[in-house]
């Protein structure tokens, strides 16, 4: 494939890195000498690389730079044969510290729902943004003034819900439970911004079992790591929403913690609920995988396995 000048140089970038992200990403080699490129693989994915290129190359012309993101953003948009722009324009927060949009199409449809419905489920594998998206939607609707304030919330399955026995007083007990919120919180604002906010009661971060009978107004409200609730307590936390609120609820059904005899709550939702009104339900998979792409790999291989039968 010829190159321009301007997208020969975006696709170089720093020591090669983005041409080493379409290697990994699209499973063929890239060599790039001058304005040359050239595609080894098979005959199908050298058709799908060419036409991820060609829309990476657009990017360039329209006045953006390339990176690992973009790459994966676009390489998902080609696999789901849907617009790329609808991807990367879609900025869900966005400050000093962080720029945060969806980088898959199942991420982007994820999105949608939250924006749309008034309870999301987003069920898949770790690595696929269900949470982090989750927050930075939070986020910007705390700070655009949609609601007033944002409530996280985990179960403690870890512990038992027996907090008592560890060490510390209640926000050290909790904190190893909570700290995947803190830490996208932090991702999303100053430091110090998170503190005054939550001084102020406009972020309530707290274990599931504290939601017992309190109705939840004006707030947005998501309940990570929800596998691990019980049938009981998704009933009872999906019942405290109140008025102008919305709650995501994100959980990874093949990471289920719970004792062989509990059913997950989360795994039986996805029937009660089935079909009811301005309830969705989204599934990601490994296509939505964002972090390191070792994760994916990860992911296949368990899932093979837990699909392969059991020896004798």
């Amino acid at each position: 494939m010829e190159l321009t000048d301007p997208v020969a140089v975006e696709l170089a970038g720093e020591q090669d890195r983005v041409l080493r992200s379409l290697e990994e990403r699209l499973g063929l080699s890239l060599d790039l000498r001058g304005n040359r490129l050239t595609l080894s693989g098979g005959e199908r994915e050298v058709a799908s690389a060419a036409a991820v290129i060609e829309e990476l190359a657009g990017l360039v012309t329209a006045g953006r730079e390339l990176g690992p993101a973009a790459v994966e953003a676009v390489a998902s948009a080609v696999e789901g044969d849907r617009p790329v722009r609808g991807i990367l324009d879609d900025v869900i927060w966005r400050n000093r510290q962080a720029v945060v949009t969806p980088r898959t199409v199942g991420q982007k449809t994820y999105c949608d729902a939250i924006r749309r419905h008034t309870i999301t489920f987003g069920i898949g594998p770790a690595g696929t943004g269900k949470t982090y998206l989750a927050v930075a939607l939070a986020t910007s609707a705390l700070m655009s003034r949609q609601v007033g304030r944002i409530i996280l919330t985990r179960p403690a399955v870890e512990a038992g819900e027996r907090l008592g026995f560890l060490p510390g007083d209640l926000q050290a007990k909790v904190d190893p439970y909570l700290r995947p919120l803190f830490d996208a919180l932090y991702d999303m604002l100053e430091a110090e911004r998170v503190e005054a906010l939550f001084a102020r009661g406009q972020i309530e971060v707290a274990p599931l079992a504290f939601m017992r009978g309190r109705t939840l107004n004006d707030s947005f409200i998501i309940l990570d790591e929800a596998q691990n609730t019980t049938i009981e307590q998704m009933k009872m936390f999906l019942t405290r929403l109140g008025f102008g609120s919305r709650m995501v609820v994100t959980g990874d059904i093949t990471q289920i913690d719970l004792p062989r005899d509990r059913r997950s709550g989360l795994v039986a939702v996805t029937d009660v609920l089935a079909g009811v009104e301005d309830i969705a339900f989204v599934p990601l998979d490994r296509r939505d995988v964002v972090r390191h792409k070792l994760v994916q790999r990860i992911v296949d291989a368990y899932g093979v396995a837990e699909e392969a039968p059991t020896g004798s």
